[in-house]
């Protein structure tokens, strides 16, 4: 509809452009008087009058004051006898200028053919402009096979990525050194009959530079990169994204040696067969000229694919066999020292203060990734320039970890002195149990000031990055997550809605305790509930019990036994150190926030 609009005011406007021509042609823009010829005599007597111009039958008088007249003679003679015939002075006529001109060649063919080919011409554009427009329409029909794969050409420098600009990841790089080195060189490689894999599949969690680190293998190769999508291949069309995996496959060949990208390759490459569409959906014929491409009847040893996922277990098995995506590479989340190292490449343009050491800021992010970090500084450069700041201070860098977290502050949202109250007694009953438990994590910070859809919490950071866990720690994470509910009990006598987040992660850890890590010593080790996981659409469109309903009572009782004990546990904390839950929740009252060195003087002062 908004090209039909835009259609129509070109041709409108052509059309008015055209008669505005037309119209100054056959009727000049400047204004004339029209007299009869013996007013025109009259005036030539009197003096009036320079020159007379004559062409045709037709006068022009140029009088001597600057004004034009015009009038007309008689056909059958000319200028002079008609003015003789009508009384003039021959005298005065000599005084004036007589100037006779023919007809224009130019004025006969445009008062001619004008009027007859402006309109045709006119009709002629609007046919022509409208073909044009559904050609283009023909031609995007016959482009959807076409691969929408964006190419990023080594020699483009702006886009350029190598292994120096994607901070930790140090495994991840080694196994990715060899694809370089056989791009580079695949000579030795053939020599000596080795084969360097077809298919690499980054696996790990979202934001953890999977997309980048596949830019870097191509620009440290320095060889052309096909990105896209796995959602760009599927189309309501049939046989479209097959036809889109024939073109990609195409043109990596022909630029070989090369590296195609498909990010998020789980959008095609699911399970076959475990949806409710049946076995000839456009999805897994997709899925079947990507086997058939990576390693079928022809393959092309310098083509090397790499694909990006965070759900590898749901892939098809297909994709994973050898000669295809036969190497993989894990990226986990970065530990203390490359948080360090991605903070320091995220601030290279930014303007730090002196005050900033990334060290400190780097302990308190354990579990980002490498986006949450850019995210972390782009938050900490905004709230320095919100405040009319030029250069980013240390507390920007904190106070956006807790944005990060657990979303911005909300300062417009209110609690009344006794939702004030209850609040800062629960967020002191966590802060207490967990500075009591040798196990928890230790206290970063208390507040009852709103930030996302918290109306307060207690920030707790390890001290070290941790990749196992023991029963212990689990256990003392459960007591601190009920010392809210155990606060507000032992405290007011009554419970409120405010705990409801508290006990669904403590039920969750509780049961996962028990169902998949066997720390139960009733129901022993044994995992459950994991077999026969049915997809559809990404859901888990149900998960079947693997064991029986016996074994699910025994279940929840040792989750319910678990949390009565870390309630307990929990209880018993603040009823001993009662003094110093008080102190701590009068703090919160008075000043809404304590930070670290004030809480941990609190704690000890007892």
């Amino acid at each position: 509809m908004r090209q039909l609009s835009k259609q129509f005011i070109y041709v409108f406007l052509i059309f008015m452009i055209l008669s505005g021509l037309y119209a100054l042609i056959v009727n000049p823009s400047q204004q004339k008087k029209e007299v009869s010829l013996s007013e025109l005599v009259l005036q030539i007597n009197d003096g009036k009058i320079e020159k007379i111009v004559v062409q045709d039958n037709d006068l022009e008088a140029v009088m001597k004051d600057g004004g034009l007249e015009t009038s007309h003679k008689e056909s059958e003679s000319g200028i002079t006898e008609t003015l003789k015939n009508y009384g003039v002075d021959p005298e005065k006529l000599k005084a004036v200028q007589l100037d006779v001109k023919g007809t224009s060649a130019l004025n006969i063919w445009l008062g001619i053919i004008l009027p007859i080919a402006g309109p045709v011409l006119l009709i002629a554009f609007f046919i022509w402009f409208s073909a044009r427009q559904l050609k283009q329409g023909g031609m995007q029909a016959f482009t959807f096979g076409q691969s929408r794969a964006r190419i990023i050409s080594p020699d483009s420098l702006n886009e350029r990525v190598l292994f120096k600009d994607v901070a930790g990841a140090k495994e991840a790089k080694e196994e990715l050194v060899e694809i370089v080195d056989f791009l580079r060189s695949p000579k030795k490689f053939f020599d000596i009959g080795a084969r360097i894999p077809r298919g690499v599949l980054l696996m790990g969690a979202p934001g953890t530079g999977k997309t980048l680190l596949a830019r870097a293998v191509a620009g440290e190769a320095g060889v052309p990169f096909f990105h896209i999508s796995g959602s760009e291949f599927v189309e309501m069309f049939v046989g479209i994204g097959a036809a889109r995996v024939r073109d990609l496959f195409k043109l990596a060949k022909k630029a070989a040696p090369t590296i195609i990208f498909i990010d998020e390759i789980d959008a095609v490459g699911r399970h076959r067969g475990t949806g409710l569409g049946g076995g000839h959906d456009e999805r897994e014929q997709t899925l079947n000229q990507i086997l058939v491409e990576m390693d079928g009847f022809e393959t092309h040893e310098s083509v090397i694919v790499m694909a990006a996922t965070n759900r590898p277990d749901v892939l098809d098995p297909a994709l994973l066999r050898p000669g295809r995506f036969d190497r993989r590479v894990v990226l986990d989340l970065p530990d203390l020292g490359d948080r360090e190292a991605i903070l320091k490449i995220h601030s290279l343009n930014k303007n730090f203060a002196e005050d900033v050491q990334l060290r400190k800021i780097a302990e308190r992010t354990p579990g980002f990734s490498g986006a949450d970090l850019a995210n972390l500084v782009n938050e900490a450069a905004i709230l320095a320039a919100r405040s009319d700041r030029t250069k980013i201070s240390q507390l920007d860098l904190i106070s956006s970890i807790e944005k990060v977290l657990l979303g911005p502050e909300r300062k417009s949202h209110l609690l009344t002195p006794k939702e004030k109250e209850i609040s800062a007694y629960h967020e002191a009953g966590h802060a207490l149990v967990a500075a009591t438990i040798p196990e928890a994590d230790p206290v970063h910070k208390v507040t009852i000031v709103s930030r996302g859809r918290a109306a307060g919490y207690t920030l707790k950071l390890p001290t070290e990055d941790r990749h196992i866990f023991s029963k212990k720690h689990f256990l003392g994470e459960l007591a601190v997550a009920l010392g809210g509910y155990a606060a507000e009990l032992l405290v007011f006598k009554e419970l409120t809605t405010g705990p409801h987040n508290d006990l669904e992660k403590a039920t969750d850890l509780a049961r996962a305790l028990i169902t998949k890590y066997g720390m139960s010593e009733k129901v022993g080790p044994v995992s459950f509930g994991e077999s026969q996981e049915m997809v559809f659409l990404g859901k888990e469109l149900s998960t079947p019990k693997n064991y029986s309903e016996a074994t699910a009572q025994v279940i929840d009782s040792e989750v319910k036994n678990l949390l009565l004990d870390a309630l307990k546990r929990a209880r018993d904390i603040i009823t001993r150190r009662r003094t110093i839950l008080e102190k701590i929740a009068k703090k919160l009252i008075e000043q809404e926030t304590i930070e670290q060195e004030e809480f941990n003087i609190l704690v000890s002062a007892a």
